[in-house]
């Protein structure tokens, strides 16, 4: 509690959210983590993406991304995660607000890996053309091609004249994929996010 977590976050916990084991190797001491409270990683993870430049250099999409003030204490985030759904689940900031760039009790809610992975534009394959297209010059066509989160597969859509004909085409499977993991989801929030968001 004496000092800040990345230069940000509290914890204020009243118990210890990791446990360690000591063991001995070559007569020196050393402790490995037995148990970790999860609501603690959590959050430790969610305030490292935003207020840790290491991490930031790493992956630098999570730049400019903050936590919402009543975040920034331990117990405040706890409180909110009790109440969700989020054994096996991953905290995601912007599937209810596209483009969100703040956590906080509003705009974040939990995902499992499929919806995670697939709600993940990489960009495209091909540089600067839109999402889903690269260009192929051997044959002077646009290739389409999307990731099914189904068969782990990424489909190949077709090849088209023009790049944002390939996009709507990448677009229009995108939505059709994305209704179908919607029809398997418990949080109605993240089902209405998923069905409205390649429209």
């Amino acid at each position: 509690m004496s000092k800040l977590i990345y230069g940000a976050g509290v914890n204020d916990a009243d118990y210890v959210v990791v446990k360690n084991e000591s063991f001995y190797v070559d007569g020196k001491r050393k402790q490995k983590a037995i148990w970790r409270c999860p609501f603690y990683l959590k959050w430790q993870a969610m305030i490292q993406r935003c207020y840790s430049e290491k991490y930031q250099r790493e992956k630098p999409t999570y730049i400019g991304c903050s936590v919402t003030e009543e975040w920034h204490t331990f117990s405040n985030f706890k409180k909110w995660m009790e109440q969700q759904e989020w054994e096996g689940k991953h905290l995601d900031k912007d599937i209810l607000v596209p483009g969100n760039k703040v956590y906080s009790p509003d705009t974040c809610v939990f995902v499992d890996g499929a919806v995670n992975v697939f709600l993940v534009d990489r960009g495209s394959a091909g540089g600067d053309w839109p999402l889903g297209v690269c260009f192929r010059g051997d044959i002077n066509k646009f290739r389409s091609q999307c990731s099914n989160p189904f068969t782990k597969q990424r489909e190949y859509l077709g090849y088209f004249k023009d790049p944002q004909e390939a996009h709507l085409a990448w677009k229009q499977r995108k939505h059709e994929l994305a209704c179908q993991l919607a029809d398997l989801q418990t949080d109605q929030r993240v089902a209405d996010a998923l069905r409205a968001r390649y429209l």
